[in-house]
């Protein structure tokens, strides 16, 4: 089965650098196949023949005894991946106003290891204006800001979720989605 992992917080700001290289060989020590990453920020593709919950935390061991610092690790199938970038519910006008509104990325995913609780996701609900629009379906947060990621007040309360959380722009999305296409 073809898998998209990310991970969260490493090469930020200067902080928890790893090699995409580096990467590459902890997850094939690992004993995973096809191993390819895409940009410094944690986006891995690969093949396994294990389930995701029990994948997912063998990541994070691995990760954490090899690099020296918790890593949280977000898995999908290439199917759920599939599902996600088909699943986005802002419409073509909706982005097309953001984006014009914008210099900057306007549409993006926060990914989540699992869903938040329903009181947890209401917490979100005061950080939605006209400029920040969310929209939570299953274990996946759709974000379409206005202006930009950086400054808003939805983006910097979403571990209020109190889920692990993970954000890729809606290119990343686009790229993944090609790469593990062309894996299968």
């Amino acid at each position: 089965m073809i898998y998209i992992a990310l991970l969260r917080g490493i090469n930020v700001g200067g902080k928890n650098k790893v090699k995409m290289a580096d990467l590459r060989t902890i997850l094939e020590e690992m004993g995973l196949g096809r191993v390819q990453t895409y940009i410094q920020s944690g986006n891995v593709l690969f093949e396994a023949d294990e389930e995701e919950g029990p994948l997912r935390q063998r990541l994070e061991r691995e990760l954490e005894a090899r690099l020296g610092f918790a890593v949280a690790v977000v898995v999908r199938t290439l199917d759920e991946w599939k599902k996600v970038a088909a699943g986005c519910p802002f419409s073509d006008e909706e982005i097309a106003e953001a984006e014009a509104a914008s210099d900057a990325e306007s549409l993006y995913v926060a990914f989540l290891p699992e869903a938040p609780l329903p009181e947890k996701a209401e917490r979100l609900s005061e950080y939605r204006t006209d400029n920040d629009k969310y929209r939570i379906d299953g274990r996946d947060v759709y974000l379409l800001f206005r202006y930009s990621v950086r400054d808003s007040k939805l983006a910097i309360n979403l571990h209020k979720l109190d889920v692990p959380v993970t954000v890729r722009n809606w290119k990343t999305v686009n790229k993944l989605l090609a790469l593990g296409t062309a894996m299968a």
